[in-house]
């Protein structure tokens, strides 16, 4: 009681802390990370390592097997490896326990790994090592096309120019391109010449490799100023690299371009991208942890502009998949669903109270404890998703019943004849211990998902957290801000008879009163008669429930509720050892 008593002798404080909770409340709001789901923050290292032409299976038996053995007796907190093996690809994940230390797994792998370089096959270079969570997920992507640039020249726009340009956008990382076909200078051998001229590849091997060093070579003193020397080391352009020597034989120099050809071409392609029946290359835009994913595609969408000023004016930027449209649609779902219940219920609190005041105190207590709720959400690093939405959607029905009693309570002693301030303190502390009883009751409820592990705990935690929080801000503004707006706003005979009144809401309070009474009626006689005939009723409701489990095997299962997103993907597996080009020829011609 001690705090009502505080809140109706410094109500102006209260007000201020009601306001104060307002514009913090609005702020974390507008600042706090949007996203679909929670942040699952389940972390993933990737090690890829890389050795061109060797077999799958040499990958496996020689790298993989040896690095999984390694990392098990080294690394700590792993909780699983998987590992796939390719054509001169290997990737090995490791799957984390949360909570670990991914700064200190990552040290762990990455000397682990340069440790066991002296095992491995000759020419093996060092791994690349990748973190990543659950939450890295892709968020938009780019499809580059062009009438006129070439599959090479896309890719490298994408690799060289777009990327490092959007990778200033807090929260995102961009893989390598996918498609197109990596820019590569390529030397093309004419074996029948190397044959005429008694030379091998190596020979071209060697004159290229020696004749195509970066070497420092220091400074020259001139004068009064000191130059950078340059060594010719390094051809400037692919017709001097054709105009290499390879061999002198007598007095003749055979050159590059008397046996290959030296071209700007590329490695052979191992993936292909088509976009509406064009050959195009595919840009990846993924968020990392709790970014946001409305600003990261905003931030994306607001720099396409000026990095688009600085690529060939035929350069067709194509954005496909874009999740900011989903995100934006299902929490703009759930807040209109929130706030219709909120809605639903002042009209419903307005019908049974008959009074606009009373209404008014407690439609101005439910957004204020929703907004206290996305404070604490915020300042534990949550975000808006569908979960913390559902959550303080889910509550707002609950949030009224504080401060509905608390109303009804003052409404019941000022219909006695007391005055406002005694009707507020004895109204309030009638019920201070059942209204404390019955939040802690609701808040318990949503105690065992704190104790939920894996994906589950990331989903569902955030969920509880918001009703809680709700919850505990309801109850103390029902002895703080719903007493104070009580002093001001209830007045003593508002409570009176309404026989007579010409109030049209009163009019309307009466009628609503009189049918609820009827309906009210009505249900007593239909319990009368359940209750005489209770062992027909107990067995008709039990049969009727064990009936329902029958149609359990026909519900199915599922992580997620089934989703509309307007789209659907195809997955197409060629056999395995198929040609690119085949299985390129087998995806366009069907």
């Amino acid at each position: 009681m001690w705090i009502v008593k505080l809140a109706l002798r410094r109500p102006y404080t209260f007000v201020v802390v009601a306001i104060l909770i307002l514009i913090l409340g609005t702020l974390a709001a507008l600042r706090t990370p949007t996203d679909i789901f929670p942040n699952i923050n389940i972390p993933v290292v990737s090690i890829i390592w890389n050795y061109t032409g060797l077999a799958p299976q040499d990958m496996a038996n020689r790298i993989i097997i040896l690095q999984e053995r390694n990392l098990t007796t080294t690394v700590n907190d792993i909780e699983h490896l998987e590992s796939q093996s390719l054509n001169g690809v290997a990737v090995i994940k490791v799957f984390f326990h949360p909570g670990a230390n991914i700064s200190t797994a990552i040290a762990q792998i990455a000397g682990q790994s340069q440790t066991q370089l002296k095992q491995l096959p000759a020419g093996t270079t060092p791994p690349l090592i990748i973190t990543y969570s659950a939450s890295s997920v892709p968020i938009l992507q780019l499809a580059l096309s062009s009438p006129s640039l070439s599959e090479q020249q896309l890719n490298d726009l994408g690799l060289n120019f777009i990327r490092p340009q959007l990778t200033s956008v807090p929260g995102t990382a961009i893989p390598y391109p996918y498609g197109g076909k990596q820019r590569q200078v390529q030397v093309d051998l004419n074996t029948a010449a190397l044959q005429a001229n008694g030379l091998s590849p190596l020979d071209v091997v060697n004159a290229i490799s020696a004749q195509n060093l970066i070497l420092p070579a220091g400074t020259a003193k001139i004068g009064t100023f000191e130059y950078n020397v340059n060594m010719n080391g390094s051809p400037n352009s692919i017709q001097e690299l054709n105009d290499l020597p390879v061999k002198t034989i007598g007095s003749s120099t055979i050159y590059i371009h008397d046996v290959a050809f030296v071209r700007d071409g590329f490695p052979p392609q191992t993936n292909i991208v088509r976009v509406d029946g064009r050959r195009s290359t595919l840009m990846t835009i993924q968020k990392i942890g709790n970014a946001s994913t409305l600003n990261i595609i905003a931030s994306i969408k607001q720099l396409l502009p000026s990095v688009k000023n600085t690529l060939p004016s035929d350069l067709q930027i194509r954005l496909l998949g874009d999740q900011s449209i989903f995100v934006r649609g299902a929490v703009v779902g759930v807040v209109r669903e929130a706030l219709i219940a909120a809605c639903l219920t002042a009209v419903m609190i307005l019908l049974f109270l008959g009074s606009w005041r009373s209404t008014l105190i407690i439609a101005i207590s439910i957004p204020l404890s929703i907004l206290s709720s996305i404070i604490a959400l915020s300042a534990l690093g949550e975000t808006i998703n569908l979960m913390t939405l559902g959550g303080l959607a889910l509550a707002v029905g609950i949030l009224v019943d504080d401060a509905t009693v608390t109303i009804e309570n003052i409404h019941r002693y000022l219909a006695e004849g007391k005055g406002i301030e005694e009707a507020i303190l004895d109204g309030a502390q009638q019920i201070a211990i059942p209204a404390l009883v019955s939040t802690l009751s609701i808040c318990i409820v949503f105690v065992p998902m704190f104790l939920l592990t894996g994906v589950a705990r990331y989903l569902f935690v955030p969920l509880a957290e918001a009703v809680v929080f709700a919850m505990l801000a309801s109850y103390l503004l029902s002895r703080t801000l719903v007493p104070t707006m009580a002093k001001y706003f209830l007045k003593a005979h508002e409570e009176g008879t309404s026989h007579g009144s010409k109030n049209p809401l009163v009019c309307f309070q009466a009628w609503f009163e009189h049918g609820f009474e009827s309906i009210r009626n009505a249900y007593r006689g239909l319990l009368e008669i359940v209750i005489s005939h209770r062992r027909i009723f107990v067995g008709g409701f039990l049969g009727a429930c064990l009936l329902s489990f029958g149609l359990v095997p026909w519900l199915g299962q599922d992580f997620f509720p089934s989703v509309d997103s307007g789209a659907f993907t195809l997955h197409m597996r060629a056999p395995t050892g198929t040609r690119i080009e085949d299985t390129a020829a087998f995806g366009r011609d069907r």
